[in-house]
């Protein structure tokens, strides 16, 4: 959708703004722009008119200082190349600042929003704003910004020097130089908008497109849908392809007008200087100075076409960032600083969280005491409320009914980050950075020694694993921890969390990839290292729960029972651990489901990594 000149008035105003830091460099490279253009008109008008004046004085029998013309075109010469390399010097040391500040700007402005606000956004789109639709920006201050300025400065003051000798040949040159730099830019800016727009909007789809494929190249292949990925790929890159022609076509019809602007002022200037000449107004080796300034003149107005193009695809860019920017975070921080709590206990009361759309309650009249240094463990089915009652107690989305108190405070007194410094958490999806083991670790505490690092991995289960590696806790552990075991990953997680030594453990589904003889292993580790401390488990899985002081029930967003292990077993709503049963055929194992009040919740798991059943 185009936003119209005021829209886009309102969006370059903006991204003006955020230049304003770099405001010296931004000048100091419009400078140098600038003594480069009058120094290169200066060194082919000085030219043209020294090589006319010696003819001139040869024919005339005349004598001429030609010292001092000379020093100029050197001068001028010198000056140009000295110029120019300064000027790719600041403008590139200006950009290389500005797009590391945008990168901090931008992320920046990701931190509140995350994860609530990001969730409908697609992490290749994510990923195309926060480089490709930022490095266009780059092209903003480059190619659009600098050029504007010396083209307005430099036309300014050759308008001035030629009024010097003729206010109607200076008058003419300006009105070509405006043709040619103003109408031209504004009619390649108004045909190019669209396909620039296209093009920026193209680029984002390829790459979701091509990250989708990447991704997802084991199941497209085992379903036979390639061919289809492949043809997608490839009507978006005819789009993209498409934009870039059309762009490029304005651009040569751009380039060709403001070439016939040039030469059409050559030859007027010819044209009003021959009779000043002839009634002797003007000495005649100034014509050829004056028709080839005016040719030169053209060169401050030649970026314009393609910076003002430039600026269509730079403003598209802009707004996409700026619609992530301005979206309202999903928990309002609180103006004050943070109270100090009272403890670590926790305490929810009537707790109603509903997601954006959906047509039910996620979690539905929670109550939940959690003294400091208790276990309690939540279980129900997927869907049932599990993970959101994590995402509301790590305060990443807020509650809309009811009342969540953290050491005597309500949690919506606490900062963000305050209340995350109190927990420690291992969830589902395990997030492995593409660095080596130990720096993984590290990211829960950076100060922590190598003999706290392995008592976080022996607690974990983890350690024997890890020193049989070549290069150990150095192990590169790639993209996603993807040369890991989705088991390794997680202990390595859980080693995470552990090493953070915060006062309460949070676990979603902290086991979930492991066999049973490591997962109760682990368990009990983490029951030992974690003793005192407050923990909250979720899990689907009957493994541990006899450690836990007490169990809730949840279904529907709804706790339906609650008690310790054995009232719930007693009470029909829980099934005790199975003994481990080894198959004797191979394939994949049979649901099985034991009579309970809550059929979702199994006595019975299929261990991924065995293939045995538990």
């Amino acid at each position: 959708m185009n936003p119209g000149p005021a829209g886009d008035l309102r969006t370059l105003a903006r991204l003006l703004g955020l230049f304003a830091p770099y405001s010296g460099w931004v000048l100091l490279g419009f400078g140098a722009a600038l003594v480069t253009l009058l120094a290169n008109v200066c060194l082919l008008a000085v030219s043209g008119w020294f090589i006319a004046a010696m003819a001139w004085a040869g024919a005339a029998g005349a004598a001429i200082n030609y010292f001092t013309p000379a020093a100029l075109i050197r001068g001028s010469a010198m000056v140009r190349t000295g110029g120019r390399y300064l000027e790719r010097l600041v403008t590139h040391e200006a950009t290389l600042r500005l797009l590391s500040h945008l990168r901090v700007w931008f992320y920046r402005h990701l931190e509140p929003l995350a994860p609530a606000r990001l969730q409908q956004l697609h992490s290749a789109d994510l990923f195309s704003r926060i480089r490709s639709d930022i490095d266009s920006l780059e092209q903003l201050y480059v190619r659009s910004l600098v050029p504007l300025l010396t083209a307005l400065a430099g036309a300014t003051l050759l308008t001035l020097f030629l009024a010097h000798y003729d206010t109607t040949l200076a008058l003419t040159v300006l009105a070509f130089l405006a043709a040619g730099g103003l109408l031209v830019p504004l009619w390649s800016a108004r045909v190019g908008a669209a396909p620039g727009r296209r093009l920026v909007e193209t680029e984002s789809a390829l790459r979701e497109a091509v990250v989708d494929g990447v991704q997802a190249l084991p199941e497209l292949l085992v379903y036979g849908a390639a061919a289809g990925q492949a043809q997608r790929l490839n009507a978006v890159s005819a789009d993209l392809t498409a934009a870039q022609l059309r762009l490029g076509g304005y651009a040569g019809v751009a380039q060709g007008a403001l070439g016939l602007c040039a030469n059409l002022a050559l030859w007027c200037a010819l044209w009003l200087a021959i009779p000043l000449v002839r009634e002797g107004r003007i000495a005649p080796p100034d014509l050829a100075m004056l028709a080839l300034l005016a040719l030169a003149a053209f060169e401050s107005v030649a970026p314009l076409p393609a910076a003002f193009q430039q600026l269509g695809a730079a403003l598209t860019a802009a707004r996409r960032l700026f619609a992530i920017v301005d979206a309202p975070p999903a928990v309002t921080e609180p103006p004050g600083p943070s109270p100090r709590p009272m403890g670590f206990a926790l305490r929810l009361r009537g707790v109603r969280f509903t997601y954006p759309g959906a047509g039910r309650p996620a979690l539905d009249g929670i109550d939940l005491e959690l003294p400091a240094g208790r276990r309690i463990a939540v279980i129900g089915p997927s869907g049932s409320g599990k993970s959101t009652l994590f995402n509301l107690l790590l305060r990443f989305w807020a509650s809309e009914a009811g009342e969540i108190r953290l050491g005597g405070h309500a949690l919506a007194d606490y900062a963000g980050e305050e209340v995350r410094r109190q927990f420690a958490l291992v969830s589902q999806q395990t997030h492995l950075f593409n660095t080596s083991i130990r720096d993984n670790l590290l990211l829960a505490r950076p100060d922590a020694s190598q003999t706290e690092i392995e008592a976080a991995c022996r607690a974990a289960q983890v350690h024997d694993f890890i020193g049989a590696l070549p290069a150990g806790y150095d192990t590169w552990v790639g993209e996603t921890g993807v040369r890991l075991s989705g088991g390794e990953a997680r202990r390595i997680a859980v080693a995470r969390a552990v090493l953070k030594d915060a006062p309460i453990l949070l676990l979603d589904e902290p086991t979930e990839g492991l066999d049973a003889p490591a997962e109760r292993a682990l368990l009990q580790a983490v029951d030992r290292l974690m003793a005192g401390r407050t923990v909250l488990l979720v899990t689907h899985r009957p493994w541990g729960l006899e450690a836990m002081d007490e169990i809730l029930v949840l279904d529907a967003g709804r706790i339906t029972a609650r008690g310790t292990y054995a009232e719930l077993i007693a009470g029909g709503w829980l099934a005790p651990a199975p003994k481990r049963l080894t198959l004797t055929s191979p394939g994949p194992c049979a649901a099985v489901q034991t009579a309970h009040r809550q059929p979702a919740i199994l006595s019975a798991g299929c261990d991924r990594e065995s293939g045995a059943r538990d």
